[in-house]
This record gives structure tokens, C-alpha cells and sequence, in this order.
């Protein structure tokens, strides 16, 4: 869009990016969506594909109800209207990685229209409208890498289970978006209809941005980015792009209707090619299925299955639990940490401690592993009997940390690991008092300076007993102990 279009006398530089997207989302399914084949990734090339895939003669589709159910379950996770009848059509286009030549989507009556979405950033929050949630087959692969000067088709992806969230045009920066793209996928992982893999391309993203002058109704000419594969790259191909419209119009230059990639080694975007309007893929209704049925019965059975999702989760840990903002954050940043934290802290009488020990060492062990928490070894149950030895003063929080890693690496109780490795904290007054009074005398310089008055070298002392006992003293005790020897007359 130039200055002159609608905007007269905008300033240079007076422009706000307005961006919609377009969420592929693969389905977390065994089969594909119109056949029996599988839908894993990483099989050899071509090597799940049938008459169906291939659009061969004679070969009919039957609809995966696995997938509609999924499909439904997003569709009222976004608060959307499902509705009771909705109908596949036709996308046809011609591509090498398309061997039917059409693409079954759905087009004018969606599974699922008039959702929203409430995004949280750290200056507010914004209202995302959801257009629509339609289902749809996936293409198959282009590789560019696989035959040198050649490019290879894998059509093992053909026919997999999508579904298309299409948001409207509410979202108004790049950092806002990236926002609300973490946060629809922590929804779809909360409710398990996908794995979100960026990587193997099971959440994909396409962005419509355009600009315009603040706060005016009309929208600028958009461009269409893809070929984003990460959240950061989604944010830095928004900011080129925005940065690109913004020049050009600037300039007096008018924005082109396009399809642009993004090359993230040279952090540009390029054409691709002219953007397509929806008449250019001719849709129709698909012949040879009938129009999916979904009952109310079975869209009211489903809403009522929903998961309890991060929000509302969140808002009841804070409650619940008495847990800080920032904890309850943290632990319900994916289901299954928030699964792993309730299992313990329906255990332990201080729910804080539970916190404390799931955000901290365990959180920190599974990432150093690189591992899910649902695939942590030491269980809810296993970290409960760790943690009643630190509350009953059998061992002292350090202690507990370095048997939590032994439970992880030798798969042995708490227990087991405190008895056979002579851990249980040491109390006795007589052996806390010798390991006190070794370390006065070995330090007579720092006993008199804090005699004088530096009583920060209470922490320097406390540091050398508990060195000296291996951590199995009592700190409770020793510090009593130790202000009492630090009374006594200089040395």
C-alpha cells in the first residue's frame, strides 16, 4: 500500500504491521486421514502409499473419525462453533509433490468457525479471533538435498491429518505473534490432538502481514510468508517483512499481492510466487465423500472430556496452592509438568516445597538429559519419599539434591541410596561440636575478625563445617552450636 491510498499526509514511518495466520497442525494419528496407511514420520521415502494416496483409479476415500475427533476437540478448545454438518471440497493445483492434482480440504462450510483466543504478553493481553478450524489431507515432500541438480518427492506425508487454524487479522507485531504462537501450541500439546514438531513439520506456519496507518479500518495489500520453520524464525521473517512494506511504501512504492520464503541463512524473504486467491484453486465438493456429520450428542460428549487447559490451570495452582505467579508459570508451561507437580504435591504437606523441587532439580535433570518430564525415571511417588527425608531432617536439602541424581542414574529408592551411602544427617552434639571447633582453629585469622564485628564470616564458617562433615550436619544445629562457640573468648 503507498501513502496516497487512503492515507493522505501519513508520515513517514506512521504504519502498523497487521498480521493473520495460518496454523497447519499434523494430527497425532496412526493412520492417514483417507486410508489405512501410516502416518508415522521417518519411514523410508515412499514407502507408505496406496491407490488412495496416489488418487488412482477406482480408489475411494473413508474418512478417519480418529482425526474428526481430535479436530473437534481443537475446535472446542478454541472456542469455536462445531458445526453438526460440514463438507470436504476439492483444492486443485498442480505441484510435483501433489500426485492427485487436487488437495481435500474444506472450503465454505468449515468443521468449525467463530472461535477466540486470548494472548498474554507482558504488557497486557489481546484478543486473537479464530475465523475458522477446517480438516485437510497434507501433500507430500519436495527434497532439494537428497539427488544432486535434481529434486526428490517423498510421498509418505500425503494424505496425513491436518487441521487449519485461521486466525483473523488481529495480531499487530512480531514479538505479539510469537506470543501467540507458544501459546496456541502449549493448548494443542495441554489437549494431545498433535506433537507441534516444528522440525519434522507436524506445526506449520504461514503469515499474512500487511501495514497501514494506526488505528484505520482498511487494510493494506498482504503478502504471504512461509517456509518459516521456527518460532523465531516466524518472528525475524515478520520483522524483515514489515521492515521491507514499510521501506517500499515510504518510498511511494505500492506493496505487491505475493507469496514470499524465507531464507533464514541469508535472513531475507524472496518471491516465491504470485499470490493465490481462492478461485484460482477452483474448489468444489469432493464427489466421493458425503458430508461429514459430527452429532451434538458427540460435540457436547467431547467438550465435556476437554482437559483442564493452561489458563484456568494456572489461575487454580495460584489459588489452590498458594503458589506465586511466577511458579504456577512455570509449572503448568506443559501438561506434563503440571501432571508430575500435582501428583507430588497432593503428597507432601507444603505445597511450596513441591514446587521448589520440580522447578528446580528436576526440572534441571531433565534438561540436562534432554529429556520429557513424562519420560523422567525417578516418579511422583519416588520424589515424595525423597522429600519426607529432607522434611523429617533425616537429610539436608543438599544432600537430597545428590540423591535425587543417584535415584535418577542407579534407579534406587531414596531410602535405599540414604542407608547404603551413610547419608543420614548427623545430629549428635558432641561429633557437630568437633567438626565446630576444628574449623575455628584451623581459621583463627577470620575468628577474630568476626569477633570484631564482621559477622558475615558466620556463612564462610557454616560453609567449612558442612564441607568438613560431607553435608550430613544437621545446619540447624550447627548454626546454634556455632554462634554459641563464637561467643567464647578470643583465640
Amino acid at each position: 500500500m503507498s501513502k496516497g491510498e487512503g492515507s493522505p499526509g501519513v508520515a513517514a514511518g506512521e504504519w502498523e504491521a497487521v498480521i493473520g495466520l495460518e496454523i497447519h497442525v499434523q494430527l497425532r494419528t496412526r493412520q492417514k486421514l483417507f486410508c489405512a496407511d501410516s502416518a508415522r514420520f521417518g519411514d523410508e521415502p515412499n514407502t507408505n502409499v496406496c491407490p488412495v494416496c496416489l488418487g488412482l483409479p477406482g480408489a475411494l476415500p473413508t474418512v478417519n473419525r480418529e482425526a474428526v475427533d481430535l479436530a473437534v476437540r481443537t475446535a472446542l478448545a478454541f472456542g469455536c462453533d462445531v458445526h453438526e454438518a460440514s463438507v470436504f471440497a476439492r483444492k486443485n493445483y498442480f505441484y510435483p509433490d501433489l500426485p492427485k492434482g487436487y488437495q481435500i480440504s474444506q472450503f465454505e462450510r468449515p468443521l468449525a468457525t467463530g472461535g477466540r483466543f486470548l494472548v498474554e504478553m507482558e504488557d497486557g493481553s489481546r484478543e486473537v479471533r479464530i475465523r475458522r478450524i477446517h480438516m485437510e489431507e497434507d501433500a507430500g515432500k519436495s527434497l532439494h538435498d537428497r539427488v544432486e541438480g535434481s529434486t526428490a518427492i517423498d510421498l509418505n506425508r500425503a494424505g496425513t491429518p491436518l487441521i487449519e487454524l485461521v486466525s483473523e487479522p488481529d495480531l499487530r507485531g512480531a514479538s505479539e505473534t510469537r506470543a501467540y504462537l507458544q501459546q496456541v501450541k502449549q493448548v494443542l500439546e495441554y489437549l494431545d490432538v498433535s506433537d507441534c514438531n516444528m522440525e519434522e513439520g507436524s506445526l506449520r506456519v504461514d503469515a499474512n502481514v500487511s501495514i497501514r496507518p494506526p488505528g484505520a479500518d482498511v487494510l493494506g495489500t498482504k503478502t504471504e510468508l512461509k517456509n518459516m520453520n521456527s518460532f523465531s524464525n516466524v518472528e525475524k521473517a515478520l520483522m524483515v517483512e514489515i521492515e521491507r512494506q514499510t521501506a517500499l511504501t515510504n518510498r511511494g512504492g505500492s506493496v505487491e499481492h505475493l507469496t514470499l520464503l524465507w531464507d533464514e541463512g541469508k535472513a531475507e524473504v524472496r518471491p516465491m510466487r504470485t499470490k493465490e486467491e481462492s478461485h484460482d484453486y477452483r474448489y468444489f465438493p469432493e464427489p466421493d465423500l458425503p458430508a461429514l456429520l459430527v452429532p451434538a450428542e458427540q460435540i457436547e460428549r467431547t467438550r465435556a472430556g476437554l482437559p483442564e487447559l493452561p489458563r484456568p490451570r494456572r489461575e487454580r495452582f495460584e489459588r489452590e496452592y498458594g503458589l506465586p505467579p511466577y511458579d504456577a508459570q512455570v509449572l503448568t508451561s506443559s501438561r506434563g509438568i503440571a501432571d508430575y507437580f500435582e501428583a507430588v504435591a497432593g503428597e507432601v504437606e507444603d505445597p511450596k516445597q513441591a514446587s521448589n523441587w520440580v522447578m528446580g532439580p528436576v526440572l534441571a535433570l531433565a534438561k540436562e538429559r534432554a529429556q520429557d518430564i513424562g519420560d523422567f525415571p525417578v516418579s511422583p511417588s519416588e520424589l515424595v519419599g525423597l522429600l519426607d527425608l529432607v522434611e523429617d531432617g533425616t537429610i539436608s536439602q543438599n544432600v537430597g539434591k545428590d540423591v535425587l541424581r543417584t535415584m535418577l542414574e542407579e534407579g534406587r529408592s531414596a531410602d535405599r541410596v540414604v542407608a547404603e551411602q551413610g547419608l543420614t544427617q548427623v545430629r549428635d552434639g558432641d561429633q557437630l561440636e568437633r567438626w565446630i571447633r576444628d574449623v575455628l582453629e584451623a581459621n583463627p585469622d577470620e575468628v577474630r575478625r568476626f569477633r570484631a564485628g564482621e559477622s558475615r564470616l558466620q556463612g564462610f564458617f557454616m560453609g567449612q563445617i558442612m564441607k568438613a562433615s560431607k553435608g550430613k550436619a544437621d545446619p540447624a544445629e550447627v548454626s546454634r552450636l556455632l554462634s554459641r562457640s563464637l561467643k567464647g573468648p578470643a583465640s
